[in-house]
C-alpha cells in the first residue's frame, strides 16, 4: 500500500478524513466516530488524523462547520427565490427541512455542541452563526417593512427557527410523513402549509399595522 504521504497531499488527507467521518455517521451513527475508526475507514495510519485534528471534537467541529456552510448556501439560494421578505420565511423553512432530509448525517451532528464543542472550536460556532444570520437578515427586512416592531425581531427569528428545526427533526425521524399520511397528504406539502401559515400570520399583522 502506498504511504499516507504519497496517497494524500495538499489537503487531500483532511478531506478524506472528513468524508470518512461523514460516511461513518451516516451508516453507524455518531457513537461510532473515533479518530482511530475514522483513520481505518479512510485507509490511513491511526496517527494520520492528528496531523489535522487534535482530537475527536476537533474533527466533528470541522465537519459541523462544513454542514453549516452547506446549509447557509441553501438558505441564501432559497431566500433569493422569494418575491418578498415575508415570502422568504416559507422558502427558508422549506430549505431547512430539505437540508435535513438530504444531509441527515450533517444535520444530526450540527446541533450536538457537546460533541463538536464550539466553545473550543470557533469555526463551528462562526459557521452556525452565519446560517442563522440569513434568517436574521430576512427578519430585519420584514421589520423595515413595518410588519412588527424592531424589539420583537429576535423573538420572531427564534420562533421561525424553532418551527423550521422542529419540522426538520420530525421529517428526519419519519414522524412528519406518518402524520401527513394520516391527513391524506405528503410530508413536503404538510410542512409547506405549516410554514405558510406562520408567514400569513406575519403578513396579516403587517397589514393591520399599516
Amino acid at each position: 500500500m502506498p504511504s499516507t504521504k504519497d496517497r494524500y497531499h495538499h489537503g487531500a488527507l483532511r478531506e478524506e478524513l472528513l468524508r470518512a467521518c461523514l460516511q461513518l455517521i451516516d451508516t453507524e451513527g455518531l457513537a461510532a466516530v473515533s479518530l482511530r475508526r475514522v483513520a481505518r475507514e479512510a485507509g490511513v495510519s491511526p496517527g494520520a488524523p492528528y496531523h489535522h485534528f487534535a482530537d475527536r471534537a476537533a474533527l466533528l467541529a470541522a465537519l459541523s462547520a462544513r454542514g453549516f456552510d452547506l446549509l447557509t448556501a441553501q438558505l441564501v439560494a432559497a431566500r433569493a427565490t422569494a418575491p418578498t421578505p415575508i415570502g422568504s420565511l416559507t422558502a427558508l423553512a422549506d430549505a431547512y427541512v430539505r437540508f435535513a432530509q438530504e444531509q441527515p448525517a450533517y444535520f444530526r451532528l450540527m446541533f450536538r455542541p457537546e460533541l463538536s464543542q464550539p466553545d473550543k472550536n470557533p469555526e463551528a460556532r462562526a459557521a452556525g452563526d452565519a446560517a442563522f444570520a440569513v434568517l436574521a437578515d430576512t427578519i430585519a427586512e420584514i421589520v423595515a417593512d413595518g410588519a412588527f416592531p424592531a424589539d420583537e425581531a429576535d423573538a420572531v427569528a427564534v420562533a421561525v427557527w424553532s418551527m423550521g428545526h422542529g419540522l426538520a427533526a420530525l421529517a428526519l425521524d419519519g414522524q412528519l410523513a406518518k402524520r401527513a399520511d394520516q391527513l391524506g397528504t405528503t410530508a413536503p406539502d404538510l410542512g409547506s402549509r405549516i410554514t405558510r401559515l406562520l408567514a400569513d400570520l406575519i403578513d396579516a399583522r403587517a397589514r393591520d399595522r399599516t
